[in-house]
């Protein structure tokens, strides 16, 4: 498969897995008394954070996706300690079995699929993501700004849902976060092992987290 062609496929939000019912956490933000004018950088902020944790086991899943023997345990469970609230796990979780969905209807019989289904029922989304990049020939620099870019926009788009903003004001955001996706893609890609993996995390939204979980007027799962 086209590598270019597979990134934007992957970046499409039109891609069947259930991006659309997720935030970024730019809900439960919202709720906690997050300002709209405050939109762009909490964006910034997650591409230096979460996404960036994200991005790092993504590359390392495409680079093991390629081995002989596929395993991808280690990464999973490196991912997971990394990601300490279990709202945050559970949404990856739901985002990670569209992925695996996609990936058995298009590739049922390639090795790296069926490592990710040795993981069980809900692998978590950047996970998923290494190994469908992997499988169409992504390589890891694409799919770590593949990874970064969908955070971004999923921000963006709920942006639109929950706030009065213009659209080509949330074009902008993406754009003049070109810098912070670049630098962050370039750490993610330097990663060589699980150990590696940044260990940053975003306290804030953790606790937004725990507190979006248990509203009962909320539109999106987190």
């Amino acid at each position: 498969m086209d590598p270019d062609l597979g990134a934007m496929l992957l970046a499409d939000a039109r891609l069947p897995t259930g991006g659309h019912a997720h935030s970024a956490g730019l809900e439960p933000a919202l709720a906690a008394g997050l300002d709209r004018a405050e939109v762009a950088e909490y964006l910034r902020a997650r591409l230096r954070s979460v996404a960036l944790v994200d991005a790092s086991a993504a590359v390392l899943t495409l680079r093991a996706a390629g081995e002989q023997h596929v395993r991808l345990d280690e990464i999973h469970d490196a991912l997971l300690a990394r990601t300490p609230t279990e709202p945050v796990r559970a949404a990856s979780a739901l985002l990670g079995r569209g992925l695996v969905r996609l990936a058995e209807r298009l590739w049922p019989y390639h090795p790296a699929v069926a490592a990710l289904d040795a993981l069980g029922p809900g692998p978590q989304r950047p996970v998923a993501l290494g190994v469908v990049a992997a499988v169409m020939g992504l390589d890891e620099s694409r799919v770590a700004r593949a990874c970064l870019y969908e955070d971004a926009q999923t921000v963006a788009a709920a942006a639109l849902k929950l706030l009065p903003v213009d659209p080509v004001d949330t074009a902008r955001w993406i754009w003049e976060s070109a810098e912070v996706v670049r630098e962050s893609a370039e750490i993610a890609v330097a990663v060589t092992c699980p150990a590696e993996m940044p260990a940053v995390t975003a306290p804030l939204a953790e606790h937004w987290a725990l507190q979006h979980e248990n509203s009962t007027r909320r539109i999106f799962v987190a």
